[in-house]
């Protein structure tokens, strides 16, 4: 006796299944050439969103940060700390030089010592170039200052390069570099720099 066999049923079921699922393939294996595409688009969407700063926003961090110097050089350290939201992990390289320093002490005493060892003085930025990418922006400026300080009142013009990281919708300052060399120096005084 020959067995026949039954496709309903119990029997039949992984025979449904597997004719199922010879069907689905067929048609991921026509759509999916179109879901590549679509997902690029809605990645590039995504990213589009959380866009760099725009051309307004951009403004708005160069004049705070103007300010912010301003304040820092007159001495008004309560002004710098409410114009500029520090990084946690902050770093600074000095224009005197030196090693970098990490964080940014704000007890009572180094306030007060900053604020007595820039006073008067007032900041006016030049952006050479700005860079933003995603939560980050990067400012390169010249800051055209003046004030006293540590007792000597004159010009102080920087390079500066201020790095930007956005957290919960605000800038906070990552990083700054500042150097004195906004005039060209010879390479002789470059030595003398370099040999400290």
């Amino acid at each position: 006796m020959s067995k026949s066999t039954n496709t309903t049923g119990k029997a039949g079921a992984p025979l449904e299944r597997k004719a199922r699922s010879s069907a689905i393939s067929r048609r991921l294996a026509l759509v999916a050439p179109l879901a590549l595409p679509l997902a690029m688009q809605a990645a590039a969407s995504a990213a589009a969103t959380q866009a760099a700063i725009d051309d307004a926003a951009l403004k708005e961090l160069l004049a705070r940060a103007e300010a912010a110097s301003s304040a820092f050089v007159r001495g008004d350290m309560k002004a710098y700390l409410d114009l500029i939201e520090i990084a946690p992990d902050f770093t600074l390289m000095q224009p005197f030089g030196g090693p970098f320093s990490r964080g940014f002490d704000r007890s009572p005493k180094h306030l007060a010592e900053l604020a007595s060892y820039f006073q008067g003085g007032t900041v006016r930025m030049e952006l050479v170039q700005a860079y933003a990418s995603g939560d980050m922006a990067v400012l390169a400026v010249i800051e055209w200052g003046h004030g006293k300080v540590g007792g000597l009142e004159q010009e102080w013009p920087l390079r500066v390069t201020l790095v930007f990281r956005r957290e919960n919708g605000k800038w906070l300052l990552a990083h700054r570099h500042a150097d004195p060399l906004v005039h060209k120096i010879s390479l002789e005084q470059l030595s003398v720099l370099a040999k400290g």
